[in-house]
This record gives structure tokens, sequence and C-alpha cells, in this order.
């Protein structure tokens, strides 16, 4: 006798793509890079759909729920919720390259020289797109998007669709990564501001020895090739604080979902 297709198992099979689409969806949604606006909808839908028909045989059981209830639609929004929380983490690390290159740009006076940012859709110095952009090729190189689909693909295993135990707590520690955002960038370029400072000092004393000489006619291109060449001292380094900014992210999500873990 031929298998018979039966309303509820069709419901368990939609069920069981849409949900974590749901979930994959909000998460490409709202990291950088693949949820820029330089990348059409229609291809980070596609994406969506691949790597959830990838992930779909690792799943769990999808919890059995009326479709058209309201129960189905806060798990739908959980489940967005859940995605997104998880690619702003991801956008959170990368202002750290942005606003360190707006923090160093100010302070060295080239806050003028600003470019439009297609991915943001703002303007921003060139310096931050500068680091930005090395933050996006480093990124890639060590293979960050790939585990970011792992960590993203453990998050079912560990918290399983349905899971009661996401609460507040998670989105308390995405907003304590403000701070951690701030001090970040500090120490990127703080290096580069107290040698600014020697310099900016250096000024001082020669303009107080030399009255006759014009501080704005000689500082201004004096500080702009200063600040320059020690931005160039600065990339020797540059790439070890990206690595321990991507560690500390990566870490935080894989940190939570473990410790969320269904025992």
């Amino acid at each position: 006798m031929p298998a018979v297709i039966t309303d509820s198992m069709i419901v368990e099979w939609v069920a069981g793509f849409l949900l974590p689409l749901f979930r994959i969806t909000g998460f490409f949604m709202a990291i950088p890079l693949i949820g820029s606006q330089m990348l059409p909808a229609n291809m980070r839908l596609a994406l969506s759909v691949m790597i959830t028909l990838m992930v779909m045989p690792l799943l769990p059981p999808v919890p059995e729920i009326d479709p058209v209830s309201v129960e189905a639609f806060l798990l739908i929004a959980q489940e967005v919720m859940i995605g997104v929380a998880f690619g702003f983490v991801v956008q959170i690390v990368y202002q750290v390259f942005a606003l360190a290159g707006q923090i160093y740009a100010m302070q060295a006076g080239l806050g003028f020289a600003s470019m439009a940012d297609p991915a943001n859709g703002v303007n921003s110095t060139v310096i931050a797109q500068f680091l930005v952009i090395g933050g996006n090729m480093l990124f890639v190189s060590m293979n960050g998007h790939l585990a970011l689909i792992q960590i993203l693909a453990d998050s079912f295993r560990m918290i399983p669709i349905g899971f009661a135990g996401v609460n507040q707590e998670f989105f308390w520690q995405i907003a304590n990564m403000g701070g951690w955002l701030f001090a970040a960038s500090f120490l990127i370029v703080i290096p580069g501001i107290t040698a600014l400072l020697m310099v900016q000092a250096g000024l001082g004393i020669v303009t107080r020895a030399a009255p006759q000489l014009n501080v704005f006619s000689l500082g201004f291109p004096f500080m702009m090739t200063f600040s320059l060449l020690i931005a160039w001292i600065g990339l020797t380094t540059i790439t070890d604080h990206f690595e321990a900014v991507f560690d500390y992210g990566l870490g935080f999500l894989r940190d939570w979902i473990e410790s969320r873990a269904v025992h």
C-alpha cells in the first residue's frame, strides 16, 4: 500500500524547516558583510535556505504546535530574536574597529577625511573604513565565517527550538558588551594617541622656544605627516588586536550557548 501523507506530517515537515529558517535568517540579517546593504535581500534569503537545508538533518525534533496559534507566533518571534541577538554580537565586534578608527582620526586631525560607507549607509573616516575592511579580510582568511556557521548550528543542539531557558540574562550581557566595545577600541588606538600627544607636546615646546614660528602653518602639516607615520607603524601589531577581538566575540557566543545547553 502506498504511504499515506497526513496533515500532521505536512505540518511537522513545514515546521521543521521554517522554525530553523527564522533563526538562521535573523542571524544573517544582523551580521556584517552578509547582512549589509551591499548584498541583495534575495541572496541573503537564498543563503539562509541553503544553510537551513544543510543543518536540518542534525536538528533535534521540533515541538508539535498549532501553526496558526499564538504559541506558534511567539515561538517564531523567539527564534528571530535569538538569531538577531547572535548577529548583533558579531556586529558589536566589528564596530570595535570602526570606533577605533574614528577615535584615532579625530585625535590626529583626520576627521575631515571621510567617505561614504556603503555597508551602513553613513559617512565614516577613511581610517575607520581601512580598519573595518582589514578586519573583514582577516576574519574571512581565518575562516571566521565558518566558525559562525558552526556556532549557529550548535545552537540548535544546545538550545533546541522551544527551549524555555532563553531569558533576559543573555540580552543584559549583550548590553554590557557596550563597555567592552569602548575599552577594546581604546586599547587598539592608545599607543597611537600617546605618540600623538608626545608630538603635540614637542610642537608646544618648539613654539614656546621660537614664538616667531606660526604654530598653525607648521603644526598642521607636521601633525598630518606624523599621524600617518604612526598609523603605518601601528599596523605591525594590529593583527594581534584583531585576533583578540574576534576570539572574545566568538568565545562569548560559544560560552553562552554552552551554558544554556540542555543536559
